[in-house]
């Protein structure tokens, strides 16, 4: 792996922000030691976007959620923190380490000349088709879960999204509608022109996928489709305009907005879960603020409690929810999520790997998640299969919202991946082989040529 000059300069930066935070919060100062982090994350996010000419470059938007989200943690709004272990100051910097190596790993330094997604009426049509028979699965088995007696928690007056799925697999394609906003951003990029009788399919479509996670009272799904649309628009689009991107993340905003009057939860009881220093902080900002900072928090909880590791039982758990094998051995899942308190169960990413192998786990499950990021960022610029930006726009999500779920160890990401890969086979496939068939021709013309 070759070095480049600035990155002495960037890991040289983090190390001495880090270590002063560090010093910061064993001084009894939360404030100090939180602003540094959160500055050095801004400051780190600027200069890799400005390298990588991307608002969403996939190690900026990492940098900018997980060093930005531990420096909100260290801010120590509510009662509830304590002061962090110092295995967890280490664990969390060697999440940042490992993931920039992995990440810089092979790296090549020469400019490489992005492919730009052209006009192609074969692909989009490949695409639509895809779109199609997702709504049409994802209306299917919704159809077949009321069926076998599945409650519809919207409908059952539950608005929290913690009802239990007796199908779990089954709801796992339900709501696998929830990528199709995003795919009909890469429709309309692609498609030379719009067909009347196509948007009679792709509007309930794209409705379908907004609709879905409103019935199951879903906060996370609902976030996720608007977020993914949201990614995938700001990455075929390149040059965006500011006020565009303006607009885009009001709209995140406003969703969440939403979402927080759509599960009408009681202010005085969130209050009380919360425990905020400053008992007049309105709920749109402890609530967010808790969504971050708490997640960091049962990670540091884990660390001090936790009295065995798991060794790949908890990060496993995908496996063997979609095989079944998790009904037949119940005791391959038994371990509990260890938490600060019972209401506070979000997680952060790199959560199951501590509980699994410790500093070793999270150090190269990061290296591990920081080579695919880089795989990815080098398929966009080099691959003219329009669907390797639904894997892109799915790793940006799982990146960007680091500190707040072991998306990894879901099941549920695992499926839409598989599904992803299988799209991505049908729209390319053609184009695949015949670029093979155009290169070797070239291949041979020049041998001919000498």
């Amino acid at each position: 792996m070759r070095v480049r000059s600035n990155t002495i300069l960037e890991y040289g930066t983090y190390m001495l922000m880090y270590l002063a935070s560090y010093v910061s919060s064993l001084a009894g100062l939360p404030v100090l030691s939180g602003t540094l982090l959160i500055v050095e994350a801004l400051y780190l996010y600027i200069y890799l976007v400005r390298q990588a000419g991307s608002l969403i470059e996939l190690r900026a938007w990492f940098t900018l959620a997980w060093v930005g989200g531990q420096g909100i943690a260290c801010l120590k709004l509510s009662s509830l923190q304590t002061d962090w272990h110092y295995m967890t100051w280490i664990a969390f910097c060697l999440i940042y380490l490992g993931f920039g190596i992995g990440y810089e790993w092979g790296q090549q330094y020469g400019k490489v000349e992005e492919v730009e997604l052209e006009k192609d009426a074969v692909t989009a049509k490949r695409l639509f088709i895809c779109i199609g028979v997702l709504a049409s699965i994802s209306v299917l088995c919704f159809l077949v879960e009321i069926a076998a007696g599945e409650d519809i928690p919207l409908l059952a007056g539950e608005t929290h999204g913690s009802y239990y799925y007796r199908a779990t697999g089954l709801h796992y394609v339900t709501v696998s509608c929830i990528l199709i906003p995003a795919m009909t951003v890469l429709y309309v990029k692609v498609s030379e022109a719009f067909r009347n009788k196509r948007m009679f399919l792709l509007v309930p479509a794209n409705i379908l996928a907004v609709l879905l996670p409103l019935l199951y009272a879903s906060r996370f799904q609902l976030v996720f489709v608007v977020g993914f649309a949201v990614v995938t628009f700001i990455i075929v689009n390149k040059k965006i305009r500011i006020k565009t991107m303006g607009i885009l993340l009001g709209l995140l905003v406003l969703v969440y907005i939403l979402t927080v009057v759509y599960h009408s939860y009681d202010a005085s009881y969130l209050e009380q879960v919360f425990a905020m220093k400053y008992e007049h902080m309105p709920l749109i900002v402890s609530q967010p603020y808790m969504y971050i900072a708490n997640n960091f928090e049962n990670f540091n909880y884990m660390v001090v409690h936790l009295a065995e590791h798991t060794w790949g039982l908890r990060m496993l758990y995908p496996f063997f929810a979609l095989t079944g094998l998790k009904r037949l051995f119940p005791q391959l899942v038994a371990s509990k999520a260890l938490l600060i308190k019972p209401e506070l169960t979000s997680l952060t990413l790199f959560y199951d790997a501590y509980y699994d192998f410790g500093l070793f786990g999270i150090f190269f499950f990061a290296f591990a998640i920081g080579i695919a990021a880089k795989v990815l960022m080098n398929a966009i610029k080099k691959n003219c299969n329009p669907v390797v930006y639904l894997f892109y726009g799915q790793m940006a999500i799982y990146l960007g919202l680091a500190f707040f779920t072991t998306w990894f160890s879901n099941p549920a990401t695992w499926f839409w991946l598989i599904l992803t890969g299988m799209m991505y086979w049908f729209v390319g496939n053609d184009k695949n082989k015949k670029k093979r068939f155009t290169d070797e021709e070239d291949y041979k013309d020049g041998e001919i040529q000498e």
